[in-house]
């Protein structure tokens, strides 16, 4: 099977419909572009990963992958312009690596957020997020009007310190943090989109959680201020309100593991090796 019909098996199996705008994906306009290399050859074995990290192409050569599937860009930037940042000493060096491998990236954003039958009974759920509540055993505490989508949770009660301490094991972080009241009782959990100091995006989600009732929420990106700071004060107003940052890569990546469970189904083989490659925690704590 050539790389390419691997990436349009992919495509084929999901279901195709844009999770922002409710449309079908435009092909012209997808985030969901060849990065990099030749599709045209035939697919030694694929290699599932969050971001192709220079040690996660590594590991791709070592295993024999010529084909890395990537939620995330190459080269730094959200387009994965690389016209903007080719003058720097790590584009040469990453781009001779890649030479070197000699294989195909593709980026899997978009299709894999507009949901795959991997949910019960083949339903259709985010394949990203749903990663995230298998990878926390959490698929059971989904709750919400769309549980497809993996954001919303009812978990026993436990102490925010417990559950960010249970998240670092899960998820193999170095590490995380808290804003708010770290010893909030959390019961309930929510999972924002990017909070990024946007105000109209970011008071969305701050309106959210006090009408969500949510306890706490497992961020991605999380800018001081804005929805932080609320988070804070209600903290210190005994709303028992407390927000665990794990980091946007962090969050997301066991939706790339998960995807070498349904790949066999989507591809109609299991005979091409499919990899999930670790790109290891972003962050590094430093504490005093």
């Amino acid at each position: 099977m050539l790389i390419s019909e691997v990436i349009q098996h992919v495509k084929d199996y999901s279901f195709g419909i844009d999770s922002l705008t409710g449309k079908s994906i435009d092909e012209g306009a997808t985030r969901d572009k060849v990065l990099y290399g030749n599709t045209a050859q035939e697919c030694t074995g694929i290699v599932t990963c969050i971001w192709p990290t220079v040690n996660v192409i590594k590991k791709a050569r070592e295993l024999g992958a010529n084909c890395i599937i990537s939620h995330e860009a190459i080269f730094w930037n959200h387009g994965d312009h690389q016209d903007a940042v080719g003058s720097t000493l790590a584009f040469k060096a990453k781009k001779e690596l890649l030479d070197d491998w000699g294989g195909a990236v593709w980026r899997c954003h978009d299709f894999i957020h507009s949901r795959v039958p991997i949910d019960t009974d083949g339903a259709m759920a985010d394949g990203i997020f749903y990663g995230l509540a298998w990878k926390l055993g959490w698929l059971d505490y989904r709750v919400g009007d769309d549980k497809g989508s993996c954001l919303e949770y009812e978990i026993p009660e436990t102490d925010a310190t417990e559950l960010a301490r249970e998240l670092v094991v899960k998820l193999g972080l170095n590490g995380t943090r808290i804003a708010g009241d770290p010893h909030a009782r959390v019961h309930r959990v929510r999972v924002p989109m990017h909070v990024m100091g946007n105000a109209k995006d970011d008071t969305h989600e701050i309106n959210e959680t006090d009408v969500h009732g949510d306890d706490c929420l497992m961020t991605m990106e999380f800018i001081d201020f804005t929805t932080c700071e609320y988070i804070r004060d209600a903290g210190m107003l005994g709303q028992n309100k407390c927000a665990i940052t794990i980091g946007h890569f962090n969050l997301e990546e066991p939706g790339m593991e998960y995807m070498v469970r349904w790949l066999p189904e989507a591809l109609g083989t299991d005979a091409i090796p499919a990899t999930f490659v670790r790109m290891e925690d972003t962050y590094c704590y430093v504490v005093a």
